[in-house]
């Protein structure tokens, strides 16, 4: 397997442990009683401030991974891949970690800039492909 399918690999893992790290407090905080539900209404409590932090940088991850997704695509199917795509997906893999604690404690401008190293490697990754 390609390095940069294997880092896609790991950031699907990295998504669903980021997934477990907002449903156990989400279910603790809202009860199951309403995150078993059609939750066809707003919740009767609001989430503490670090668990919805942990809702958007999962939220923000799926979209990223979309991205990082077609980008490992085109490299793979391409045979395009280099030291630069893959380091680049290495590069998006460690900016996703590292974005996780930024976002739930508030790091800031870190946060925004560890989005960045992110969607630059992606976006570089992408433009390797075609060059």
């Amino acid at each position: 397997m390609s390095v940069e399918l294997t880092v896609l690999a790991l950031a699907g893992l990295l998504q669903a442990v980021q997934f477990i790290l907002f449903a156990l407090p989400a279910n603790m905080e809202l009860g199951t009683g309403y995150t078993s539900s059609a939750r066809d209404k707003p919740p009767s409590r609001q989430l503490s401030i670090t668990t919805a932090r942990m809702q958007r940088a999962m939220n923000n991850h799926f979209e990223g991974l979309i991205l990082f997704t077609l980008a490992v695509v085109v490299v793979t199917l391409g045979g395009q891949s280099t030291a630069v795509t893959q380091t680049a997906a290495w590069v998006y893999l460690v900016a996703r970690v590292l974005y996780i604690p930024a976002y739930a404690f508030g790091w800031r401008p870190w946060r925004s800039a560890i989005w960045g190293i992110g969607f630059f490697a992606t976006v570089t990754m992408i433009v390797a492909s075609l060059i």
